[in-house]
């Protein structure tokens, strides 16, 4: 290893700095400046960009950034003044051509003296607070070329004359032959747009920051563009059908779409396509949607589902218009609804028909819902409030429901597989969904369940329990507690018949008839106020044994005999006036077989007599005499004429000529109405009182509102009328839907019972007395 101990270290001074003169300075500019004008006359090959830029590097470094921004602002103004003229001289065709290559020179140009000016960039420019060499090139391009003379009215006019020329093209051909020119021209005015931007702040004398795309075209651009949409949309609004119209502003609306993507800003797409919105649908929706002849509710008329989706998802685009065709799809909803009510108060149709045409006009709207709204829940909503006005008008849809559930169990599903029979009921459901009253229906449904059930005439038991099941599904066990309990009865009473008849052939009494009973629990089935008729000896012995044998049986109980819903199967012997005697058995009911044991006796009866014989109401011993006058039934003769009953006078004979084809008949009661001419009118078939709340529904109501309100009031201790009233509507809405004065009355009266008390500041305010 070398020894260096011998050799001495010398520190030498610094170098003294020498700055460079003006004159020096002025020397090197005018080099850099003749580099400038190089390359603005594309020679920019010759030049030495190396030595460029350190000759620039020298000039900032010796505090000359000043002179060399300057210089080269004013080298480019000269050139660019040159371009504008030229720009300017540029004929109409060809103005929008000139601009663009005068653009992408310059733009060529700055990025080289931006390359050369770097040094300057990142030290004086910032210092001092002046834009940076490529934006100085894109705020003097903005300033001597664009806005020179009428350089920039010329070209924004060219533009938006081949926008419209494009607009206005009936075929694809050269439909995009400019789009390269339009792109380039809109890019330039884009990036003029930032060529306000400062290096380390702004300065108060430079003007602030803006677009000149926004300024000096799309403020332009759109003001034409609404007024072309305006004029267009008016024309095809009163030209066109509404498909058609659709059409036109989907086509439209894509058009500007795919304009925006080719040479538009991205931030132009989101106003342009709001204006033809706002032309196409806002301005016209709802001509639009009541156009006479085209409209919705002629789609709706006429299932035209595919026009409604594409209007729907057109309208879509302006949210606020959809519900012009919401509301005009719950009126179609609410003019069919209210022609279904008609057609049944004048008779036209029954409460099947009515029932089926509800379950129709539903599953039509739900698909229509589903398919052309895309299952919308507000269009959704519209369609259950729609029906449920219409249902929920009176009484009378829950009534005409209950008969339909009635003909359905009792024949109407006779045959059905499981499926289809689960599937109706379902329908069912649905309808009763839509019901405030469902307390009415319940009562209805009571009563012609009980009719089912006491002359076994269901379809089916398990369809009778599965129906049972659902109503417990949609309204809770209580709702059916009283329904499961009349099965229960009915399966008891299966039970006791058995036993009954086994004690009979025991016991040493034997009785002419054979009687069978139905125990029923006397809150569970719909009560009847009828007194017991008259009944014949020989059944009223068989019913004194039955009454012996029960109360032997179960201690502690009440029989109440209920002889208006029971029946009877009898022989007839008929020896007519010629031939032999025929014999036939008759099913008949239990009034039925009272008035015909009193032909044993006398051939001819008035009914006066009948009546004083059997105790039947008037009502049903009419509609049960006339029931075995007619013409297909003629077991007795009327002395009258006509379908009704003339008077007490009016007698009733025996007919021993009557004759069927068929050993056991059964003898069919006619309706109510065809017992009663003249007195209840024809029009009065399917309204009336039947659209009333029955009696015995309004007095559970009125329980019902009493309990719920002492219940509330019971775990309140105190609470304003208000409240109260919307908490008792919350409680029994799945039963019925209350008013207001209706619950007050009820308030009222437990007021006065002492069960509540207003407060003595507040008399609005309830409070519970324990």
């Amino acid at each position: 290893m070398a020894d260096n101990r011998g050799k001495k270290f010398t520190i030498k001074s610094f170098r003294t700095h020498s700055p460079m003169d003006p004159t020096a300075a002025r020397s090197v500019w005018s080099q850099l400046a003749g580099a400038v004008d190089e390359i603005h006359n594309r020679n920019a090959s010759l030049l030495s960009f190396e030595e460029l830029y350190r000759n620039a590097y020298n000039l900032v470094l010796h505090r000359h950034g000043s002179l060399l921004y300057d210089g080269v602002c004013e080298k480019i103004t000269q050139h660019l003044t040159n371009v504008a003229e030229e720009v300017h001289s540029a004929e109409e065709g060809f103005l929008l051509q000139s601009l663009q290559i005068a653009w992408e020179h310059h733009r060529t140009t700055m990025m080289m003296v931006r390359d050369i000016l770097m040094y300057m960039d990142r030290t004086y420019v910032v210092q001092s607070k002046r834009r940076p060499v490529y934006n100085l090139g894109l705020y003097l391009f903005q300033t001597v070329v664009w806005e020179y003379k009428d350089v920039k009215d010329r070209c924004v006019r060219s533009v938006l004359d081949m926008i419209a020329a494009e607009r206005n093209a009936t075929s694809v051909e050269n439909l995009h032959q400019h789009d390269g020119l339009l792109k380039s021209v809109l890019g330039m005015l884009l990036e003029l747009g930032y060529s306000t931007g400062m290096s380390g702040g702004n300065d108060q004398n430079m003007q602030p920051k803006s677009s000149v795309y926004e300024r000096d075209f799309e403020a332009i651009f759109l003001a034409t563009t609404q007024e072309y949409f305006r004029v267009e949309s008016l024309e095809c609004v009163s030209s066109s059908s509404v498909p058609a119209y659709v059409q036109k502003a989907e086509q439209r609306l894509k058009e500007e779409q795919f304009r925006s993507s080719r040479y538009l800003a991205s931030t132009s797409c989101s106003p342009l396509l709001s204006i033809v919105e706002t032309e196409f649908i806002d301005r016209h929706a709802k001509t639009l949607v009541d156009n006479p002849v085209s409209g919705v509710a002629t789609m709706l008329r006429d299932d035209r589902l595919t026009d409604l989706k594409k209007m729907y998802e057109l309208f879509q685009r302006v949210p606020p218009t959809v519900e012009f065709i919401r509301a005009t799809l719950s009126s179609c909803v609410k003019q069919s609804g209210e022609g279904l009510i008609n057609d049944y108060e004048r008779g036209a149709a029954d409460a099947g028909t009515f029932v089926r045409g509800v379950l129709t006009l539903r599953e039509k709207y739900s698909t229509i819902v589903e398919t052309s709204f895309s299952s919308e829940k507000k269009a959704q909503k519209k369609l259950k409030e729609s029906l449920e006005r219409f249902l929920n008008v009176d009484s009378r849809a829950a009534h005409c429901l209950a008969i339909y559930v009635d003909e359905s169990l009792r024949s109407g599903l006779r045959g059905a597989t499981e499926a289809e029979i689960n599937d109706q009921l379902t329908k069912v459901i649905t309808v009763f969904r839509y019901l405030q009253d469902k307390d009415v229906f319940e009562a209805f449904y009571k009563q012609y369940l009980a009719k089912r059930l006491l002359s076994n005439k269901s379809v089916s038991e398990d369809a009778e329990k599965n129906m049972v099941a659902l109503l417990k599904a949609e309204c809770g066990y209580q709702f059916t507690s009283k329904l499961e309990g009349m099965f229960n009865d009915m399966r008891i009473s299966k039970d006791t018949r058995e036993a009954f008849k086994a004690y009979k052939q025991t016991s040493l009494t034997r009785t002419k008839v054979d009687i069978e009973v139905d125990v029923l629990t006397t809150g569970y089935w719909p009560s009847q106020t009828v007194a017991p008729c008259l009944l014949p000896a020989a059944v009223s012995d068989a019913q004194s044994d039955f009454l012996k044998y029960y109360l032997k049986t179960h201690t502690g109980r009440k029989l109440q005999w209920q002889t208006s819903t029971g029946n009877a199967d009898i022989r007839g012997n008929f020896q007519p006036d010629k031939g032999s005697l025929r014999r036939h058995e008759l099913c008949v009911s239990t009034y039925q077989m009272c008035i015909l044991v009193l032909f044993n006796d006398q051939d001819t009866l008035s009914l006066k007599d009948i009546r004083e014989a059997t105790n039947i109401p008037e009502e049903e011993l009419q509609r049960h005499l006339i029931s075995l006058c007619t013409p297909k039934h003629r077991i007795l003769k009327k002395a009258s004429r006509g379908k009704g009953i003339s008077g007490d006078n009016d007698t009733f004979t025996y007919n021993n000529n009557y004759s069927s084809k068929l050993k056991r008949v059964k003898i069919p009661l006619v309706s109510m109405k065809d017992c009663m001419s003249g007195k209840n009118p024809g029009g009065e078939a399917n309204g009336g009182a039947k659209n009333a709340i029955p009696a015995p529904v309004e007095e559970d109501r009125r329980h019902l509102v009493e309990a719920s309100i002492v219940r509330i009031m019971k775990a309140r201790k105190s609470l304003h009328h208000n409240d109260l009233i919307a908490e008792v509507s919350r409680q029994l809405s799945v039963r019925f839907v209350p008013s207001p004065p209706f619950i007050k009355q009820r308030i009222e009266s437990l007021i006065e019972r002492e069960y509540l008390e207003r407060d003595d500041r507040d008399r609005r305010l309830y409070k519970y007395m324990a």
